[in-house]
């Protein structure tokens, strides 16, 4: 059962890393496409995903110095995003596996 549970997580962490990995690359991939562009379905799509990374790269951007106009928050949080999954999934096999 607790290897059941264990493989679980694992694949629930794994999945919304890659999930975030996903929304974040979409996000910055559309950032360069926004200005001057008035379609209305890819604006709401841009929002969508700015409410969905924005509570993520805040933070970041809040301790980063500014670089000028290129925003290296998206990298760092993936390369975080990244730590935080493998540290986790690390802890569980050592805790359970």
């Amino acid at each position: 059962m607790t290897d059941l549970l264990v493989l679980f997580l694992v694949r629930l962490i794994q999945g919304l890393a890659t999930a975030f990995f996903w929304l974040l690359l979409i996000r910055v991939i559309m950032s360069w496409f926004i200005q001057g562009n008035y379609n209305r379905t890819f604006h709401d799509i841009y929002r969508v995903l700015v409410q969905l990374t924005e509570p993520v790269l805040a933070p970041i951007r809040r301790v980063m110095p500014a670089t000028g106009p290129l925003d290296l928050s998206p990298l760092v949080a993936l390369l975080l995003v990244q730590l935080v999954e493998r540290l986790l999934v690390s802890l569980l096999y050592r805790l359970f596996g």
